[in-house]
């Protein structure tokens, strides 16, 4: 039998969930600064450590960053089935809205004005994801070394075709081999 508690934790997490999927316009990245104030800043569910932990599994995990994030969110919030409802109040008005406008939107998409839209939009994504970045850095590139991941990964992530997985996977076997060497060392 479930407790009142747990019965508001649930619904909690499909209410907010189905408020953040209502803005997911961008996709997974630009959901960045949305996740980022709502459950790091805002609720504190998350740590913004948790956060970026959260983000970069989802990143080199099939499906939507976003929608990652939200599962990971839910389970640790409410368990197995937390997970479960944080997905599905994710997932139900984007479900709905391209229900809705399947058939319109290629009837429209060829319009000036409709084109214009997307372009404004799409700028705007733009200063929301950097603005993300931005206070997520202050919070990541605490040192040398984790300047030095940043920098390198930033560099071939802009000048090689190399999967994001790539980048997860050797940053974080970089990041244990430094800690290692810092601990057997003494150093930090």
């Amino acid at each position: 039998m479930w407790t009142k508690a747990q019965c508001k934790v649930q619904w909690e997490l499909f209410c907010l969930f189905i408020r953040i999927g209502l803005m997911t316009f961008g996709g997974g990245t630009s959901m960045l600064p949305i996740l980022q104030r709502e459950l790091a800043d805002q609720r504190g569910w998350l740590t913004e450590e948790e956060l970026m932990d959260y983000y970069a599994i989802g990143q080199c995990t099939p499906g939507i960053i976003a929608l990652n994030v939200a599962t990971f969110t839910g389970r640790k919030r409410g368990g197995d089935l937390g997970g479960v409802v944080a997905t599905a109040g994710f997932i139900l008005p984007s479900l709905c809205i391209i229900i809705a406008l399947a058939g319109v939107i290629t009837s429209v998409e060829h319009l000036k004005w409709v084109q214009n839209a997307f372009a404004g939009i799409r700028a705007c994504i733009c200063v929301q994801i950097l603005n993300a970045v931005i206070r997520l850095a202050k919070k990541a590139l605490v040192d040398i070394w984790t300047v030095g991941i940043f920098v390198l990964v930033f560099v071939l992530g802009v000048f090689a075709d190399v999967s994001p997985v790539w980048f997860v996977l050797a940053s974080a076997a970089a990041g244990l081999v430094i800690r290692e060497l810092e601990m057997r060392t003494g150093a930090k």
